[in-house]
């Protein structure tokens, strides 16, 4: 089993914007100006944290829901995250919640801000 997870960076979304708007701008923005450095950065900080937390809450969650999910959230300056939410909301996916708002990823660029990813998760067997 491979566990694949993809990084879009969005765009900050509107005050109140629902999950799917979010997501939406999410993968509009993923290819702006400074989404392949920023992404870069992060991976390199929390990807294989990243895969090994997706494992453990696999393991914890027995018998697990495998469903693909989706994660936002937005990136403080100082690295830290904030309004994370995922969807669906499986006890998985809320574990990645749990996990991610632990940890602290690279400080973002100055706009815009605060800096929000969207990161989807699924299995291929």
């Amino acid at each position: 089993m491979s566990i694949l997870l993809a990084l879009a960076l969005q765009s900050s979304p509107a005050a109140g914007a629902d999950f799917p708007a979010r997501v939406r701008q999410a993968k509009l923005a993923e290819g702006a100006a400074t989404g392949p450095d920023y992404q870069k950065q992060m991976w390199d900080r929390i990807g294989n944290a990243t895969t090994d937390a997706y494992k453990a809450c696999l393991a914890s969650n027995t018998p697990a829901d495998k469903s693909p999910f989706t994660l936002v959230a937005n990136v403080r300056p100082d690295g830290h995250l904030a309004d994370i939410a995922v969807q669906p909301a499986t006890p998985v996916a809320g574990c990645m919640a749990g996990q991610f708002a632990n940890w602290v990823l690279p400080a973002p660029p100055a706009t815009p801000a605060p800096y929000p990813v969207e990161i989807d998760f699924s299995i291929k067997n």
